[in-house]
């Protein structure tokens, strides 16, 4: 599954950062590196950027550039309000 296609409210987990040379590392650069919880906070009005939550901070990312990162998704993922909270029963609070 691509970070683009994960709805609001739900979280996954970084596999793989796709893309151009340029381009991975400067996602890998802003934090999106494998093994890291995400969770897509919202969407802009047309669905473009994404507001996610990652290792405790806010980003924004455009479609375009989300669709280059590839998610580990359990089957049936959880809703939380943000990766890095203590009750998210998905991360446990770490904000790996």
């Amino acid at each position: 599954m691509k970070l683009s296609q994960l709805v609001p409210g739900k979280c996954g987990v970084i596999k793989n950062v796709g893309g151009e040379d340029a381009l991975r590392h400067h996602l890998l650069d802003m934090g999106l590196t494998p093994g890291t919880r995400i969770l897509v906070r919202k969407t802009a009005p047309l669905g473009d950027p994404l507001e996610l939550n990652l290792r405790g901070y806010e980003l924004t990312l455009r479609r375009d550039d989300a669709e280059k990162v590839e998610l580990e998704q359990p089957d049936d993922p959880y809703s939380c309000r943000a990766c890095s909270a203590a009750a998210c029963p998905y991360c446990k609070g770490s904000a790996r």
